[in-house]
């Protein structure tokens, strides 16, 4: 079996980046991805963990154009009305950001998300 999810778009808003109560990053944030026809766009939700939700946070913005790779997350939780739901994502293992750098921000290089602790290398 293989779950594998590769996306091209642009961020639809600067990430949100929190911490769990264990204090480990988390950065969520929306890609909206052009279909063949021009006129058609899915927003795909993306969250990223450890150090690459901080570069995240930190490097991409709003209208930036992204590359994503990572793995497709489906998950039944109960919402607040205690009704049966569920949450479509991709969990982000790789990101690459495109087009030039903005200005004054200085950008970063591809970053492959480690699943050790260790500190992406620059």
């Amino acid at each position: 079996m293989y779950n594998k999810v590769f996306l091209i778009g642009n961020l639809t808003r600067d990430p949100e980046l929190r911490y769990t109560p264990a204090g480990i990053p988390v950065a969520r944030f929306t890609v909206a991805v052009n279909r063949i026809k021009k006129d058609e766009v899915d927003f795909i939700p993306v969250v990223a963990w450890r150090r690459l939700a901080e570069i995240c946070g930190e490097f991409l913005k709003k209208g930036r154009p992204v590359a994503i790779e990572g793995r497709l997350q489906i998950r039944a939780y109960k919402n607040k009305a205690g009704a049966e739901a569920t949450s479509t994502e991709v969990v982000a293992d790789g990101m690459q950001m495109l087009g030039s750098k903005p200005p004054a921000s200085g950008g970063a290089p591809a970053v492959e998300n480690k699943t050790k602790e260790e500190d992406i290398p620059f």
